[in-house]
């Protein structure tokens, strides 16, 4: 899978994710989804309500006025976005843990090296037991 994020997104993922820390920063990505490839058209940068490093969850009434913006848009849910503010840009057993839907991306913005910040979009799918995950080619456009 290509998934393709505008550079004015990826830097609004970045300052809304450094600006978090030292917890991690989290939301929704919604676009289009054409021939196998997803084009990235809004992110959404919403509230970690766990308020740590190590793990998020969105705010409810957030997701859900997220998801409202995305019918009116006329946009498809694609994914979710976070941080990981002290490790890499790759899925955590618990990332992989709670990766409930396959059709999603997974994209991880590591603020490890903040001179260099790496971010990765992933497919997760399978049972609790056994996770698949496979890294999807992402392209800052």
């Amino acid at each position: 899978m290509k998934v393709t994020i505008k550079k004015e997104d990826y830097e609004k993922l970045l300052e809304h994710a450094k600006s978090e820390r030292p917890n991690e920063a989290c939301g929704l990505v919604a676009g289009k989804d054409v021939d196998g490839e997803r084009h990235i058209e809004k992110v959404y940068l919403l509230t970690n309500i766990d308020h740590t490093n190590e793990h998020f969850t969105i705010d409810p009434k957030e997701q859900l006025a997220s998801i409202k913006d995305m019918r009116k848009e006329g946009l498809t849910p694609l994914g979710n976005w976070h941080s990981h503010p002290e490790s890499p840009s790759r899925p955590s057993e618990e990332d992989k843990r709670l990766a409930n839907d396959s059709r999603a991306s997974y994209l991880i913005l590591s603020l490890e090296d903040s001179e260099n910040p790496v971010l990765n979009a992933f497919h997760i799918e399978g049972s609790d037991g056994e996770k698949t995950v496979r890294k999807e080619e992402l392209i800052i456009v």
